[in-house]
Order: C-alpha cells, then sequence, then structure tokens
C-alpha cells in the first residue's frame, strides 16, 4: 500500500445508499478526501430506491429518536439551505390502537419519548378521528399521534445528497463492486475493487443488505441479514389524509403494516411480513396486495374503491434486536461500521451522515456517546426494538 501510484483518500466509504451518500456530503463539506465505491450503476439503487419515503422519530429506541429527529430538522429545512425541492411533507405519524394491547404498549412508550424531545401525545378515539377522519371507528380505543414526523422522495432526497456531495468533491464511482478490504497488523489499508485498489485512512462499511458480506472480507461476521418487504402505490386522488397510519397488530401473515398519502396524491402502503422473510428475493409476489389490502380497509374503509398501480419488493438489512449496528471495529483499526438499519436507512440517514463525520473527525459529543453506546457492534443482542 506504500504504492504511491495507488490514489489515496481519507475516507472510502462502501455502498452510496440511505447512508453512503448523506455520509459522503458531511465529510466532504467537512474538507476529507471522500471516495464512495458501489456496485450498482448510479446512487441510491439498492434498498432507497424501494424505499416508502416514510421519517419519523416516534421510535422506542432513544438512539433512533435522537438520530431521526436530526434527520427531520435536516429534511424539512433541505430546500431552504440547499435550494431542492425533495417532496418534503410534514404529515405527521398516526399509530393506532383497536385492542388494549397495542394502547398499553403505545402510552407507556409516551414518558420516554417525550423526555428525548418527541412531540407526541396519546389521543382517544373521538379526538383522533379530529385528526384522522376516515378511520373505522368500530373498537378504535385511540391512538398517538406525532405531528412533526413526515414524509419525501428517497429518490429526489438521495439525488440531492449524491449532487451537493459531488460540488463538495466528493467522488463517487459506481458499476465498481468492492472485492476485498486491504488490511495490515490489524489496520484498515484501503479497499479492492472490480477495477483497482484505493488505500485510505478510515473505510466505512455502509452495504446495507450487504454489509454482512463486505465485514467478511476483514474476517468479521455482523449479524446483519435481508428481510424481505414488499410496498405499492395507488393511483393519485385528492387529498384526504394526513399522517402516516401505522398498525401494529400482528394478522395473518404479518406483523404490523403502514400507509400515508403522498405529496402527490398516490396511496404508498407496506406490510412487514411474519414471519420473516430471509433473503435477496426482490421479485413482488401474488400473495402480498390481497393480504395487506384486506388490512387497510379494515382500518380505513374509504380505500376500498382506490386503484393500485404496481408493487414492488425491497430488503430490510435486519439486527438481532431491530436496531442498527454503528461503530469502529474492535478487530480491525480504521474500519467504521454504519448497517443494520433494519428498514429505516432513509430517515436515519441525515442524522447518522452527521454522526459518522464526528466520528471520523473524533468529535463525538455526549450525546453521540449514549447513542452509540446502544448502537454498539459489540453490544449483546437481546430483546426487540418495540416500533421497528
Amino acid at each position: 500500500m506504500e504504492n504511491t501510484l495507488i490514489p489515496h483518500y481519507d475516507v472510502i466509504i462502501i455502498g452510496s445508499g440511505s447512508i453512503g451518500a448523506p455520509t459522503a456530503l458531511c465529510l466532504a463539506e467537512a474538507g476529507y478526501k471522500v471516495l464512495v465505491v458501489d456496485g450498482a450503476p448510479s446512487v441510491g439503487q439498492g434498498s432507497n430506491k424501494r424505499a416508502i419515503g416514510g421519517v419519523r422519530a416516534t421510535h422506542s429506541d432513544p438512539a433512533k429518536i435522537r438520530l431521526c429527529l436530526r434527520s427531520i430538522e435536516i429534511f424539512r429545512t433541505w430546500q431552504e439551505v440547499y435550494g431542492d425541492d425533495i417532496e418534503w411533507v410534514t404529515g405527521g405519524y398516526t399509530f393506532v390502537a383497536y385492542r388494549e394491547q397495542e394502547q398499553n404498549t403505545l402510552k407507556t412508550l409516551l414518558a420516554k419519548q417525550k423526555a428525548l424531545g418527541l412531540n407526541i401525545d396519546w389521543y382517544d378515539r373521538g379526538d383522533l378521528l379530529k385528526i384522522v377522519p376516515g378511520l373505522n371507528k368500530a373498537d378504535l380505543l385511540g391512538g398517538t399521534y406525532s405531528p412533526e414526523d413526515g414524509n419525501c422522495s428517497p429518490l429526489l432526497a438521495l439525488h440531492a445528497y449524491y449532487a451537493h456531495a459531488c460540488r463538495a468533491e466528493a467522488v463517487f464511482q459506481y458499476n465498481e463492486p468492492v472485492t476485498g478490504l486491504v488490511v495490515q497488523s490489524g489496520k484498515i489499508k484501503g479497499v479492492k475493487t472490480s477495477r483497482g485498489e484505493y488505500a485510505a485512512d478510515v473505510v466505512i462499511n455502509a452495504a446495507g443488505a450487504w454489509a454482512r458480506q463486505i465485514g467478511q472480507m476483514a474476517g468479521l461476521d455482523l449479524p446483519v441479514n435481508p428481510d424481505c418487504h414488499e410496498a405499492g402505490i395507488t393511483e393519485s386522488v385528492a387529498p384526504f389524509l394526513g399522517p402516516m397510519i401505522v398498525d401494529i397488530r400482528p394478522g395473518p401473515g404479518s406483523a404490523n403494516f403502514y400507509f400515508y398519502q403522498h405529496k402527490t396524491g398516490q396511496i404508498i402502503f407496506c406490510i412487514t411480513p411474519n414471519p420473516p422473510i430471509w433473503g435477496f428475493d426482490v421479485d413482488e409476489t401474488s400473495v402480498f396486495l390481497p393480504q395487506v389490502a384486506r388490512r387497510m380497509i379494515e382500518v380505513m374503509p374509504m380505500l376500498s374503491n382506490i386503484r393500485v398501480r404496481r408493487t414492488w419488493r425491497g430488503l430490510y438489512p435486519m439486527t438481532p434486536d431491530g436496531t442498527p449496528i454503528v461503530g469502529w471495529s474492535s478487530e480491525v483499526s480504521g474500519l467504521l461500521n454504519a448497517v443494520g438499519m433494519c428498514g429505516q436507512g432513509f430517515m436515519l440517514g441525515p442524522g447518522m451522515g452527521e454522526l459518522l463525520t464526528r466520528m471520523v473527525a473524533r468529535s463525538t459529543t455526549p450525546g453521540d456517546e449514549e447513542v452509540l453506546a446502544v448502537l454498539s457492534p459489540n453490544r449483546v443482542f437481546k430483546g426487540q426494538e418495540a416500533l421497528k
């Protein structure tokens, strides 16, 4: 690696998706020489382009709450700061409760959520129906509403990150899969790709569903496995729905589901399969639409006459406890893992990009250290994030 013909960068990021692109911009703006390598043909061609665009700080995990509060601020002010319309809408999120079990879960989480700065409250049936008039009234107990959550376009947002990162002189190289990591005496020295070799002081693994394979190149076994989730979109209709609706009740073949009305009028929806569907299959199925349609119409009967335009499938890089893995490798110095976003990489990305930049700069705050303790690669994986 002492060969001066090998290009040297301060930081190499593996993956130009929901985490890699924001991190590239933050690092480049901080003055670092950054290279992003990706086997795909352009930015966000992995899981990002399959995301539905929801951005919430309404979590049970304190690390996710803090990171997403910052992400919301970045997305909300993006057009003002950078000039790009990323179709941001502050529509809020509503978690509905039709059983005492979900009611108790949501109410129990409120104290923690509020203590961490989340603007959220519980609304009984009558008050919740004023916020979302179309909800099925039968058996509705109420729900939580967090008005500052929202949604925007994953494609527009990530392309904006890419464009501004390029202006800040970050280098992106596509159609160039990583074939190996260069490690000498326990320290990262660079990466090997299908086209050559690059030296770096720091390498960030932001490879999404493929993060485990990248870790294995350095002898690590990161517990990240992709879970196949399907989503869909309807025709455009007149605006009638403000917040994203989330129903955490389990149902046949599903753990929960959620939907919202996009700024352009379409209803976008997704379901969490139960049991999980492990693997890399992104082909849509004939099972998904009838399954999710029944659940959506049960919660909001007025949806029954809206026509679905298409469905698709994406990958959620899951960890054993539903919480991301973020931190320096204890085995390989200079290797920073930002993996296992559990399908929430898009909403975590802006806040995560800033955090990773502070980690590279060795300027983390006490608040950062509290977040990183939760996300530590060396933690004991137990329990489940309640609102994953």
